[in-house]
């Protein structure tokens, strides 16, 4: 296959990186405020450890198929292995390909927005600036991206050194003030279990889980993966575990200097948090450090995203053009450029809020929850031998997995989650007239 010429030049501690920048974008300090808004309470805590507990539940399913199918696109080959390459994969993963020819425009779209909101504490902006500045970030990205995948590793590992002094900084901040500890022992101040609790949890784990996407990265570049079989679940956990420790300490640092009520209303929580203890100028910095984050999480991302495409072109599966190598640096150009071109278009198309739940609610049911169940499928089919990766007490963590995407697909709200359903119908559609004129199955 041709997407077999792609080389394994990235090891543990760059698929590490990778995932990491994805993870920690703009997203943990766009969606702070939210959660706590919607948790309305100092027990808003518990909406992170749910998404930290979900993604690393997610992630043993993503590990099995990761382990036994690493190669280029991640889910697309996942999906076709466990639904059938000639029966009913075939149009699962074409299904999958067909949703992130949109939704992967919009997460990078949505980090770009974010990078924009950010950058206004430092220099105020208006509509049509903000929309400028997002539209830059993007393509700086497919610059830097338009390169030898060795050449990426680099720039990852450095960008994600960004990425942890900033986290460090603001926790460290928060110890050094001296009311560290006080978020923790407040966690159960007034919480009640109750109907309005569990909605509350839905409706915040919306964000959270969205600061948590991108512990998969890895899998996408499987074909660029060293000792794939090891490093792909390693590099998932490691990052999940990493990732909701970092997460759980800046939250408990900045609210033990910015009250949660005056948190959840703030634009700029963390800056402000920065403000508070040293002063404007350390504000400044911090919020710079932040954009870096952003950046490298764009980055990141949509490092992953290009490789979907090109690897059902390659299979024969998607228009041919995607299938197109550099001539001399080895990288899927038409794909990078292609998404990055829509990215562009939607950063300057649409709100930061309404990006953010229109994720989720697109890809849960063809990626999440279709991946689940074709594992169990691939699971009663295969030998165990074919899986170098097992997650322990199978397939309880798949069940799960699959009950807890179903909870959070109905906290996106009724709109969106038609809204993703429209899309996968038209995609259907499209499928089958496809498959018609190639007489491909189920014709």
């Amino acid at each position: 296959m041709q997407q077999d010429v792609l080389e394994r030049r990235l090891g543990l501690g760059h698929a590490t990186a990778i995932n990491m920048t994805d993870m920690v974008g703009i997203g943990p300090f766009i969606t702070m405020p939210m959660v706590i808004g919607m948790m309305n309470g100092p027990y808003f805590l518990y909406a992170w450890i749910a998404g930290a507990f979900l993604s690393m539940v997610d992630a043993m399913i993503w590990s099995e198929l990761g382990a036994a199918f690493p190669r280029a696109g991640g889910s697309y080959n996942f999906l076709k292995e466990a639904y059938g390459k000639n029966s009913a994969g075939k149009m699962m993963s074409f299904l999958f390909v067909w949703q992130t020819m949109i939704q992967a425009p919009l997460v990078i779209a949505s980090a770009a927005i974010g990078f924009a909101k950010y950058f206004s504490y430092l220099v105020p902006l208006n509509f049509f600036t903000e929309k400028i500045v997002s539209g830059c970030v993007v393509i700086l990205i497919i610059i830097l991206l338009y390169r030898k995948i060795e050449a990426i590793g680099k720039i990852t590992i450095f960008l994600w050194s960004g990425v942890i002094i900033t986290m460090f900084w603001i926790i460290g901040g928060g110890i050094a003030h001296g009311n560290f500890l006080t978020p923790i022992k407040n966690i159960n101040t007034g919480i009640t279990i109750d109907y309005a609790f569990v909605t509350a949890i839905g409706f915040a784990s919306v964000k959270s889980v969205y600061s948590y996407l991108g512990y998969y990265n890895v899998c996408h570049l499987g074909s660029e993966i060293k000792n794939p079989s090891k490093n792909i679940p390693r590099s998932m956990f490691s990052s999940i575990a990493g990732i909701a420790v970092l997460y759980l300490l800046m939250n408990v640092s900045v609210v033990s200097v910015v009250p949660w009520q005056h948190a959840k209303e703030s634009k700029f929580v963390v800056s402000e948090f920065m403000q508070m203890l040293v002063g404007n100028g350390a504000a400044k910095v911090v919020t710079c450090l932040i954009l870096w984050v952003a950046f490298a999480s764009v980055f990141s991302a949509t490092l992953g995203y290009s490789r979907i495409p090109y690897a059902a072109a390659a299979d024969g599966e998607f228009f041919a053009i995607f299938a197109r190598l550099h001539p001399t640096k080895n990288f899927p150009y038409v794909s990078l450029l292609f998404l990055g071109s829509l990215a562009f278009i939607f950063s300057m198309l649409f709100k930061l809020s309404d990006v953010i739940s229109a994720i989720l609610a697109m890809r849960i049911m063809i990626q999440f929850i279709g991946q689940a169940i074709g594992l169990l499928i691939l699971r009663s089919k295969k030998s165990e031998i074919d899986f170098p990766y097992k997650m322990p007490l199978f397939p309880l963590p798949v069940i799960l997995a699959i009950a807890m995407w179903l909870f959070i697909l109905i906290s996106t709200g009724s709109k969106l989650m038609i809204g993703g359903l429209i899309i996968i119908f038209l995609g259907a559609i499209a499928y089958f007239m496809k498959a018609k004129m190639k007489s491909e199955w189920p014709f």
